[in-house]
């Protein structure tokens, strides 16, 4: 694997883009399968392709309210004789005789002997006569049988996330249960002597407990199971224990806080004593220290302890672990370029994700604007915010009017 160089990276720091490479070579698919109702599938991963057993659609039908006659007979007789009607579950039986028509409604079946259907307001009646105006088309308004996909044609593949839409798919082709990939389960803690829960008083030094929660947020818009352990303290042997905790209940194990360079940072030293790390300094801001390794069988991630540093390190580095580890294959992000309404104070050496708020213009034109201050502990930033504005490795400060990529939100953790 290529290491990507650039002349304003920081010594020992690795790209990002690296990085996420390195990871996802490292992480597993979750291999365990179940077999659930359709009605229980939602936002879980298909294990397995599925295909149809029927064609779709399964008969001809009509695409509209109308009715259904042989095109060759228009110009011949005067007038079609209604012999009939064909209803959505209650098909026309009768025989089609040359010079006769059936009325038909949208969904039904379209008898073997007609071959087309004429719009309701195209037709004018008279008696027991019909009188087709100018038929377009042999075959118009019917949904030919297989048309959409014949049987045994694959319809969905392994890995698929089932959504509205699956369902509503494999119910189409008579699927009533499916299998899919076991939950991928994530139990995530926090360290810190400061950090205290939120239903305390806080003392002079200390802190409120925000990092579990976001985290939770986050990986609530996943099917997954999270196990939530609290806070852990700065204290050696309270972190291992923990560990172990986590590494039994857990394919992923993901900590906050404790993976910088300080002396009460101990995250680091007990995961390898206890599993294995691989890296953990990156050239991403913010965000910069990001522990990963294993322990024992769980993966892990450690996230630093500022709050906007471990929200975008989850959005950037975490995600895609989750998707592979759920048997997804990893999305295409939807970026867009943006034009700045304000400067933006930068410094080469790590891409940047700053928040940013994403709009349009009169003339559709899409504008961004920062969400305020960019510390990395200002939380705000990311509430105020519906993008991300990606600086890369080697920019520099911009000017108002400059052209940036920009992420929206929704398309990273959709």
């Amino acid at each position: 694997m290529s290491t990507i160089h650039d002349p304003c990276a920081q010594p020992s720091l690795m790209h990002p883009d690296q990085a996420i490479l390195q990871l996802l070579d490292q992480v597993p698919v979750i291999a365990e399968v179940e077999r659930l109702a359709l009605s229980d599938s939602f936002g879980r991963v298909l294990a397995n392709n599925v295909a149809s057993s029927i064609d779709l659609p399964p008969f001809d039908n009509s695409a509209m309210d109308g009715y259904a006659f042989n095109f060759d007979d228009v110009p011949v007789f005067d007038g079609l004789s209604l012999a009939g009607e064909s209803f959505a579950g209650k098909p026309y039986l009768g025989a089609c005789l040359a010079g006769t028509c059936i009325r038909i409604m949208t969904g039904a079946q379209v008898p073997s002997g007609f071959d087309t259907v004429q719009m309701q307001e195209k037709v004018i009646t008279k008696e027991n006569k019909v009188f087709i105006e100018a038929p377009k088309l042999k075959g118009a308004c019917i949904r030919k049988q297989g048309e959409e996909l014949l049987a045994d044609t694959q319809v969905l593949a392994a890995g698929t996330l089932i959504r509205a839409a699956e369902m509503g798919v494999l119910a189409t082709i008579g699927i009533d249960k499916v299998e899919v990939k076991r939950k991928v389960k994530v139990a995530f803690f926090s360290t810190g002597d400061e950090l205290q829960p939120v239903s305390t008083s806080l003392a002079t030094g200390q802190i409120y407990d925000s990092n579990r929660y976001s985290i939770q947020g986050l990986l609530s818009r996943a099917n997954l199971d999270w196990i939530d352990l609290g806070i852990v303290p700065d204290d050696p042997e309270a972190i291992r224990a923990a560990f172990h905790q986590a590494a039994k209940e857990a394919d992923m194990v993901l900590t906050s806080g404790g993976v910088s360079v300080g002396d009460a940072d101990y995250i680091k030293q007990i995961l390898e004593e206890e599993g294995e790390i691989t890296f953990w300094r990156l050239a991403i801001k913010p965000g910069k220290p990001f522990a990963f390794g294993h322990l024992h069988n769980a993966v892990f991630c450690g996230l630093p302890g500022n709050p906007v540093s471990s929200m975008v390190t989850f959005y950037k580095l975490v995600w895609p672990l989750i998707v592979k580890m759920q048997g997804q294959p990893q999305r295409q992000l939807v970026t867009l370029q943006a034009t700045l309404k304000g400067e933006i104070r930068k410094a080469p050496g790590r891409v940047e994700y700053q928040r940013g708020i994403l709009s349009y213009n009169e003339k559709g034109e899409a504008e961004v604007r920062m969400s305020g201050a960019q510390g990395s502990g200002m939380l705000t930033s990311m509430t105020l915010a519906n993008c991300f504005v990606i600086l890369p490795l080697q920019q520099g400060n911009l000017p108002l009017e400059s052209v940036v990529t920009v992420e929206p939100f929704n398309s990273v953790l959709d």
